[in-house]
Parts: structure tokens; C-alpha cells; sequence
């Protein structure tokens, strides 16, 4: 966890209340993760809020800005506002333990808790499955209708004649 140095936010010292900090998402960050990524050029901010109490902290941690994406239309690239903020408890325990959604665990002999993690999941979190620019031509969203209404058409499930002579069943009492 070393190259996630810069990322730690140091509680022990603290007062209990609620304490900010706020870190700059670049490129340099997503290459700490080993990972190829589906967007170039991340402007990222991520705003974090603690609320350190005497046995837990809380974490709110917002992240807002700018990555360039390919339009899986039309394969050209365009900015895409990221926006997403997520919730996590962290508790103090013998081991680290991250099992749980929005409760984390780690040693009571620990005085940092690094974020990388969880801005990282933030930020992917954000970026759309469907990646298609704002500024597509009227051909392309034509397009893109007729593609979208025969998937639609596509996922209706036929009914099963077991389950409609059940229904009837139903129905009749």
C-alpha cells in the first residue's frame, strides 16, 4: 500500500468531530491501480468528509469533475462530467475486514485510514455502461433509436403457457 501513501487520511490526533480533506484525481492516480481504464484525461476532485467519533469514523466522500470518453457510436471522444458520493463506516477491530457494503474494519492499532479505494470504485462507479456523446448527429441518434427499440423487443419474454394456464387458475377463484 505504499504507492497509496498520498491518499491516507490521519485520524489519530484528531479531535472528534468532522474534519475535511481534498484530494486531486489525475492520471497518475488511476496508474497506481494497475488497471486499464475506458477514459483518458480524468480532471477529478475528491472531496473528503470525516466525522471522527470515539469508537467509529464516518466517511462521506464526493467526487466531481471531468474524463474524456469514446462514443461507442460514434468513436469519437468527448468530456463526460463525473459526479457520485458514497457513505462507508469505518470500525476499529482486531483485522482488516472489508466483507461488508458500507462498513469497513480495520486494526485498532491503526492511525490512517488510506481512501484510494474507495475514490477509485467512486469515480468507475460514474462511468456509464453506454458511453454516447452529446453531440451525436441526427443520423447517429436515428441510429441508435432503431438499435435501441429492437433491443427492446428483443428482452419482452414470451409468456409460458404453464404459467398462463396458473394465472388462469388464479384468476377464476
Amino acid at each position: 500500500m505504499d504507492k497509496f501513501r498520498n491518499y491516507e487520511v490521519v485520524f489519530s490526533g484528531l479531535k472528534n468531530g468532522k474534519h475535511e480533506f481534498r484530494f486531486e484525481i489525475d492520471k497518475a492516480f488511476f496508474q497506481l491501480f494497475d488497471t486499464e481504464q475506458e477514459f483518458t484525461e480524468p480532471k477529478i476532485i475528491a472531496d473528503v468528509l470525516m466525522d471522527k467519533h470515539t469508537t467509529f469514523l464516518e466517511f462521506w466522500i464526493k467526487t466531481y469533475g471531468t474524463v474524456n470518453l469514446v462514443c461507442d457510436i460514434s468513436n469519437e471522444n468527448f468530456e463526460y462530467p463525473i459526479e457520485n458520493e458514497i457513505k462507508v463506516l469505518v470500525n476499529f477491530g482486531e483485522e482488516f475486514d472489508d466483507s461488508e457494503e458500507d462498513v469497513i474494519t480495520i486494526p485498532t492499532s491503526d492511525h490512517a485510514f488510506n481512501v484510494a479505494q474507495l475514490i477509485y470504485e467512486d469515480v468507475m462507479l460514474s462511468i456509464p455502461m453506454k458511453k454516447i456523446s452529446p453531440n451525436l448527429s441526427d443520423q447517429d441518434l436515428e441510429i441508435l433509436e432503431r438499435f435501441s427499440a429492437a433491443e427492446e423487443k428483443e428482452e419482452e419474454p414470451e409468456g409460458d403457457p404453464r404459467w398462463d394456464a396458473l394465472k388462469k387458475l388464479k384468476d377464476k377463484n
